[in-house]
């Protein structure tokens, strides 16, 4: 049973990432969210605004995120937060 597992730890550790991470940024209409999105490395929608325009999700996943208050300047950092696409207004890769 352990060579099994060994067996599949060690596959998934030799293959190629399937996903690439870019850093964005979101402003809600009280929030600036900024944050790791996951996308395809490559072609069918590996682009950062499609995974904004496909119609099945209504949400937009993001780890490693910082929330910053439009209105107090208060910043809260979270290892996972989930973006309602209703509420952005404006979104962008981030520079850094």
């Amino acid at each position: 049973m352990e060579d099994v597992f060994q067996n599949q730890v060690d596959e998934a550790t030799e293959k190629p990432s399937r996903r690439r991470v870019e850093r964005a940024v979101f402003e809600t209409d009280r929030q600036l969210v900024e944050g790791d999105l996951t996308l395809p490395p490559a072609g069918y929608q590996s682009r950062f605004s499609d995974s904004l325009n496909r119609g099945e999700f209504e949400f937009v996943p993001l780890t490693n995120a910082t929330v910053t208050s439009l209105d107090t300047g208060e910043v809260s950092e979270l290892p996972f937060v989930v973006l309602s696409k209703r509420h952005i207004r404006v979104a962008y890769p981030s520079e850094r």
